[in-house]
């Protein structure tokens, strides 16, 4: 595209302007605001500076300058935290991906994939069903679990009598065949 000014160089410059047309008392005579109107200029960069328009040329990057922006981006991922040994993935990056790189980052990220499926599931273990699992053996399962931390909290408070009367009844359900 030429520049609509001098109509020699190739226009670098796109200016679209957006004005609304009101009356003195800022209405039209409908009452409603009045009407837009859009002119566009495709002008050169001398041509453009001579006019003063709100605008600056892209800064040429140097050599340097982008050297300097690699060594930022390396200190700044070497800041970030932990990284994978292996894979060189960070934490910022498995938080914006979601994925890990490597079977290492398992290990490495831990803490924060635990943070992430209490997040996303609301819990850190699996509590739904388990495959092979029947629904009286996965309601024993879960009695048992509650008679075990029932037990513990009773002995925690010094409830001995109580704490007995767990220990008996988790006894005679883990030796109760499953079926029944």
């Amino acid at each position: 595209m030429i520049c609509q000014n001098c109509l020699k160089n190739a226009a670098t410059v796109h200016v679209t302007e957006i004005a609304q047309e009101t009356s003195l008392s800022g209405t039209t005579p409908t009452g409603a605001a009045g009407k837009k109107t859009i002119s566009e200029q495709h002008l050169c960069d001398v041509c453009a500076q001579s006019m003063d328009l709100p605008h600056t040329a892209a800064q040429k990057k140097t050599q340097a300058d982008i050297w300097k922006l690699l060594q930022l981006s390396q200190q700044s991922r070497k800041k970030s935290g932990l990284a994978c040994p292996s894979c060189g993935m960070t934490l910022d990056e498995f938080r914006k991906k979601g994925r890990l790189g490597c079977a290492k980052d398992y290990e490495i990220f831990g803490a924060h994939i635990g943070d992430l499926l209490e997040r996303v599931h609301g819990a850190r273990t699996h509590v739904g069903r388990i495959p092979g699992t029947s629904e009286a053996d996965l309601d024993r399962m879960k009695r048992l679990q509650d008679l075990r931390s029932r037990l513990d909290t009773a002995i925690r408070e010094e409830a001995y009598e109580s704490a007995a009367r767990l220990r008996d009844e988790l006894k005679s359900l883990e030796d109760a065949p499953p079926d029944a």
